[in-house]
């Protein structure tokens, strides 16, 4: 059996030797923003492999999101105050695992899914001392998934904020009926020239105010 730690400290020792002198002069043009585009790109793809479930290029594809990790990660050893690599990286991520999974590795009880996800959120809050539903949300996200975002998140935080609904889905709708209703309302939209994800921006800005004074009171 191949050993992964080898194989990661072979893209380690690449992704080192393409950035130093000598290696590739693309690759030590790049920054941490250069990248950014690359990095939606080979996420996109990635999730593009799994809907089809091709299993070769979820592979490939996967590798190319590592080869982002290791990318920012290498950039990162090079900043003058405050390097860090992908060993911290890593060391980082993994601490969280075991201090935010605590019915794991401690002897918290949990009665399922949903509540590892509350106790997820709470510690989440805790440890970064956010005091607002909205704080730690990328508001640069696509409009559809920062929607779903700030409504889980209100949820969550116990606030009870009212979303007017023009449109309102049965009981039991499903997961095709709901994308059959979405598609409707974007082929509308643009048969009304809507810009439909400046649209959803307007109403999200509104539900951000809302959240705020909610959380004012």
């Amino acid at each position: 059996m191949t050993d992964p730690t080898s194989q990661l400290e072979a893209l380690r020792g690449v992704m080192d030797q393409l950035r130093s002198p000598g290696g590739c002069p693309w690759d030590a043009e790049q920054t941490h923003e250069t990248l950014l585009k690359y990095l939606l790109e080979e996420s996109y793809e990635f999730i593009e492999a799994v809907e089809e479930d091709d299993r070769s290029a979820m592979r490939e594809e996967l590798g190319d999101v590592l080869l982002q990790v290791f990318f920012h990660a290498r950039m990162a050893e090079e900043h003058p105050t405050d390097p860090f690599n992908v060993e911290d990286v890593a060391k980082t991520v993994a601490e969280k695992l075991v201090r935010r999974h605590p019915h794991v590795f401690a002897d918290t009880k949990v009665s399922g899914s949903a509540e590892v996800l509350e106790n997820w959120e709470a510690q989440k809050a805790a440890e970064k001392g956010r005091v607002s539903a909205t704080e730690g949300v990328p508001l640069g996200q696509p409009a559809l998934a920062l929607a779903t975002k700030l409504i889980y998140r209100a949820q969550k935080y116990g606030h009870q904020i009212a979303i007017e609904h023009p449109l309102k889905l049965a009981p039991g709708t499903t997961e095709k009926e709901l994308g059959a209703v979405l598609l409707g309302v974007l082929d509308q939209a643009l048969a009304l020239d809507i810009d439909p994800e400046a649209a959803l921006r307007l109403a999200i800005k509104g539900y951000i105010e809302q959240i705020k004074k909610y959380e004012s009171k």
